[in-house]
């Protein structure tokens, strides 16, 4: 049995981070990962989806200056060719990851770890590989197993016509149509992608917008862009039933109606990889979704630590990324003060984007609280007009004189994140403005406008 100060489970974007300060910062550290180095974000999740949209956004840069008609032509993407390029970036990723954690001393072990309880003062797990059960032991542990595509009854992929997320970034070839169930951003950008391959696509929604995490207004402006795409989105509409019928997919929603098409994506969200775990053993917590319960410093039990997906708080690889951080640095001697994310960034990627940093005007609103928001219009900015992408907008949430949110929809706009959530760390007020410089001509420059522009309260 092998003793560590730190045993952390799940290589993905929070282990592996935690990982390597705690190596950096003298901690003897065992990385254990049952599937891939990097987790689903490298493998299967964000990266190979930016690489499939990163392929298409040319042609859809080259629309725009059609539809201006100052440029013609055709872009033709090579599919077996994008894939091979896909595998190849994600596999040396990984492969790369791993070398540079075991270069720093930290101990990877290859298969599925389990916690078997506390004794002395040492948690226990062991870890389940191809080669056989690894004891180890540590200190503190740290569970950053991640989550998994969920599945409801009904709504279960059956790896024939029917698909979740992974399975279809790795279909041998194009579909020629695609139903989508859930309109967050798994589904939105699959959507994106496969009609700019030319598959005819139907986006199915049961709440009462697409993109539901989102403002309305950003939501509304997102569905006008994916119909004049051509894609077919119906909002408030319940999926009942969705299975492989005679070689397609067919789903039936609640009302009745029936739609079918050669393949269907079931993207309605997500459940941790808690089921076997034994996290309970270490005295952990699961709530009613089996997410890991964790206090104000991310701490599940004595001693163990649970951060990204698998604590449910934010389901993002840069919070996964920023809780390691702190939790790394909480069991080096720092952080003696509780987790404070700030305002979390997050995006939607594709041809029209989204871009929202802290919360929405609905979500405070809701909560009971008095907010007026500002907005300005992309056609304002010289970058949208020169790539041809003037639709979609900019907007404040403002809680009195303070900036609490900002949003954005259009073409690019996932590159105003960082620079927004800049401006909102720093409360830079119309009055403060003149205390930072943004160049110009920048799509940034839509920012300080929509702070400038008149405010008026959401109805």
């Amino acid at each position: 049995m092998q003793t560590f100060d730190v045993l952390i489970l799940g290589g993905g974007p929070g282990g592996t981070s935690a990982a390597r300060l705690l190596a950096k910062g003298g901690k003897k550290v065992a990385l254990a990962e049952d599937t891939h180095w990097g987790g689903t974000c490298l493998n299967c999740g964000c990266i190979p989806t930016k690489l499939l949209l990163g392929a298409v956004a040319p042609a859809a840069l080259l629309a725009a200056q059609q539809r201006l008609r100052v440029a013609k032509g055709e872009i033709t993407v090579d599919y077996a060719a994008l894939q091979t390029r896909v595998g190849r970036f994600t596999k040396g990723s990984s492969q790369a990851l791993a070398k540079e954690l075991t270069g720093l001393g930290v101990t990877l072990a290859e298969g599925r770890g389990v916690c078997v309880g506390t004794a002395e003062g040492l948690h226990r797990a062991r870890v389940e590989g191809k080669d056989g059960v690894t004891e180890l032991t540590a200190a503190q542990v740290i569970l950053a197993c991640g989550t998994s595509s969920a599945a409801f009854p009904g709504l279960t992929p059956d790896n024939d016509c029917v698909l979740d997320s992974t399975a279809l970034l790795r279909i041998a070839a194009v579909p020629e149509s695609l139903i989508i169930v859930g309109a967050g951003a798994i589904g939105l950008e699959m959507g994106d992608f496969f009609r700019a391959m030319g598959s005819k696509v139907t986006i199915v929604e049961a709440a009462p917008h697409i993109a539901p995490l989102e403002d309305a207004d950003i939501a509304k402006e997102m569905l006008r862009a994916l119909t004049k795409g051509g894609v077919v989105c119906l909002e408030g509409a319940r999926a009942k039933e969705l299975r492989t019928v005679d070689g397609q997919a067919r789903l039936t929603l609640e009302d009745g109606r029936e739609i079918t098409a050669a393949k269907a994506l079931v993207a309605v969200g997500r459940t941790p990889n808690t089921r076997g775990l034994g996290a309970e053993s270490l005295g952990c917590a699961l709530n009613r979704r089996g997410y890991v319960t964790v206090d104000a410093h991310l701490e599940a039990a004595p001693g163990v630590y649970a951060v990204g997906d698998v604590n449910g708080l934010t389901l993002l690889a840069h919070a996964a990324e920023h809780q390691a951080g702190y939790v790394a640095r909480r069991i080096l001697g720092g952080e003696p003060g509780a987790y404070a994310p700030g305002a979390v960034p997050s995006c939607v990627y594709g041809s029209t984007e989204i871009m929202r940093v802290g919360p929405t005007a609905g979500e405070l609103l809701r909560a009971g609280r008095a907010v007026s928001v500002s907005q300005a219009p992309l056609t304002m900015n010289p970058i949208a007009q020169a790539s041809g992408h003037t639709a979609g907008f900019v907007k404040v949430v403002w809680e009195g004189e303070r900036p609490v949110g900002m949003a954005a929809v259009g073409g690019g706009v996932s590159h105003l994140v960082s620079v927004a959530g800049l401006l909102l760390a720093g409360e830079y007020t119309p009055e403060k403005l003149h205390s930072v410089m943004i160049a110009h001509p920048t799509l940034d420059e839509i920012l300080p406008l929509a702070l400038n522009a008149p405010r008026a309260v959401p109805q």
